[in-house]
């Protein structure tokens, strides 16, 4: 990937660990692009099937890999996804996982009405830290940093750190 004026940055975790709320912030304040990649594989049709058992569309990996290789190499996008193996280690300057405790996460999950093996399957992925996890053995491990998502002021500790790691990027 060539040099690029703004890095790119990854947020990714457990759905219902904050995700969206951070990074709809983070990119008016950052003036960075939202690329939320479920919502791009929805209103794009990047979907191979849809799940029953799971009630979810299964995400066209390679499809969203072509739409979002010329955004990425402009630089200055937020991307949202709950998995991150996937990307291209080149396209991310930062990752930040957003966890968030079972207690929160469940109820969150739960008005979201997530079907039983939905909500149990998500649960699992926090509680034994997948996401964080899969973050750290797909990418460098010093790129890759850990943010709380479970209450609003969290969130705001969560900017706080990426606006911080932004302007440390920028003096580089």
């Amino acid at each position: 990937m060539t040099e690029v004026s703004k890095p790119n940055i990854l947020v990714t975790g457990t759905p219902g660990a904050g995700k969206s709320y951070l990074c709809e912030r983070l990119a008016a304040q950052l003036k960075f692009t939202w690329l939320d990649c479920s919502k791009i594989a929805k209103d794009e049709e990047f979907v191979l099937e849809y799940d029953e058992e799971y009630d979810c569309p299964v995400l066209d990996e390679d499809k969203l890999m072509d739409h979002l290789e010329p955004l990425m190499a402009e630089g200055g996008n937020i991307v949202e996804y709950h998995s991150c193996d996937f990307f291209p280690e080149r396209w991310f300057q930062a990752v930040f996982v957003v966890t968030c405790p079972n207690t929160t996460l469940y109820d969150r999950l739960k008005a979201r009405n997530y079907n039983e093996k939905k909500l149990n399957s998500n649960m699992q992925c926090e509680i034994f830290c997948t996401i964080l996890d899969e973050a750290r053995e797909s990418y460098k491990p010093d790129i890759v940093y850990e943010l709380s998502g479970e209450t609003k002021a969290d969130a705001e500790k969560s900017m706080k750190t990426v606006k911080n790691w932004y302007s440390m990027w920028k003096r580089k």
